[in-house]
C-alpha cells in the first residue's frame, strides 16, 4: 500500500471509496460523499492534506482529508471524512492514512487537528476529548466524541470554540 497526496485524476475513485465506506441501504449516496464534494469547492480545502491509499495495483482503497477549521479566530484543522473501502477495512489502511495526514499536518506547522469520531478508534493516534484542552465542540451533545490531537506547534493558550469549514454546517 502506498499513501500519497491525492491527484486530480483520483477524484472519481475517492468519491467511490467514500460512497462505499458510508453507504447503507437507506442512504446509497451518503452525506459524507456530498460533504467531500462541497469541501473541494470551498476555501477551506487544503490539497496537501488530502491523501489516498493505493493498493499494489494502484487502485484507490482509502482517503483522508483535513480542511481548515478554527478555534475562535486561530486556524487549525478538522479531519474528515476518513474513508476505507469495505473490502479493505481492518487491514491497517485507516491507520496508515491517519498517521500520514497527522505527520503532514505537523510538518506544515499546524497546531492541532480536531474530529468527530469514536474515541475507541482515535485514541491510538493521541486524540483526546477536546474539553481536556479547553476547546468546545460545535455541538455540546458530541461530548467525548469530539476530539483533538495536538501537534508540535500547539500552545495551551489555544482555547475556545471550534468551527469546521462551512460545508460541515450544512449537514
Amino acid at each position: 500500500m502506498l499513501i500519497r497526496r491525492e491527484a486530480p485524476a483520483d477524484k472519481p475513485a475517492v468519491r467511490a471509496v467514500t460512497t462505499a465506506a458510508f453507504a447503507k441501504p437507506e442512504t446509497p449516496d451518503p452525506v459524507e460523499a456530498g460533504l467531500l464534494d462541497q469541501l473541494r469547492t470551498c476555501g477551506a480545502w487544503l490539497p496537501e492534506l488530502s491523501m489516498v491509499a493505493a493498493d499494489d495495483q494502484g487502485e484507490i482503497v482509502g482517503h483522508v482529508v483535513c480542511t481548515r477549521g478554527h478555534v475562535e479566530a486561530h486556524p487549525v484543522l478538522g479531519l474528515g471524512p476518513l474513508s476505507v473501502h469495505p473490502a479493505h477495512q481492518h487491514r491497517g489502511v485507516g491507520l496508515a492514512l491517519v498517521h500520514s495526514v497527522l505527520g503532514a499536518a505537523d510538518a506544515t506547522g499546524e497546531p492541532l487537528v480536531a474530529l468527530l469520531g469514536n474515541p475507541a478508534y482515535y485514541h491510538r493516534f493521541g486524540f483526546r476529548a477536546s474539553t481536556e484542552y479547553g476547546i468546545t465542540p460545535p455541538d455540546p451533545g458530541w461530548g467525548e466524541y469530539f476530539q483533538v490531537r495536538t501537534l508540535s506547534t500547539y500552545a495551551p493558550a489555544l482555547r475556545g470554540a471550534f468551527a469546521y469549514a462551512d460545508p460541515f454546517n450544512d449537514l
